[in-house]
């Protein structure tokens, strides 16, 4: 999955009030708690990924999906100068293909096989 975040300052707004909602439903008023609170924050403020990463469960992405049990989940992230309409950008063409699983099936659709780690 490929996303381009649009608009940084609303993602991480709303990753931020996510964090606050989490800790004040929990009660949390110990040092830990206060202590995590803080560094989850400081993260998704750095980092859009992880304020991504923070609102979205991979889980409730796949549990609904007959036959598809998730075994594993990773973030990863980069920026990148994204140009569709250039005719020498191409998606995947940094050689992602072969980590990701997909295979070149002669249809144009992409088709992975066995464990796939995004």
């Amino acid at each position: 999955m490929v996303l381009e975040i649009s608009d940084a300052d609303a993602l991480t707004g709303t990753a931020l009030e996510s964090i606050a909602a989490d800790y004040t439903a929990a009660g949390a008023s110990a040092g830990d708690s206060a202590e995590e609170r803080t560094h989850a924050e400081e993260t998704v403020r750095e980092d859009a990924a992880e304020a991504l990463a923070s609102l979205i469960d991979p889980f409730d992405l796949v549990s609904q999906v007959p036959g598809v049990e998730l075994a594993q989940a990773s973030w990863s992230s980069e920026t990148i100068d994204h140009d569709p309409d250039a005719e020498d950008w191409a998606a995947g063409e940094d050689g992602d293909e072969v980590h990701y699983g997909i295979e070149d099936n002669e249809t144009d659709d992409e088709e992975g096989g066995g464990i796939t780690e995004r």
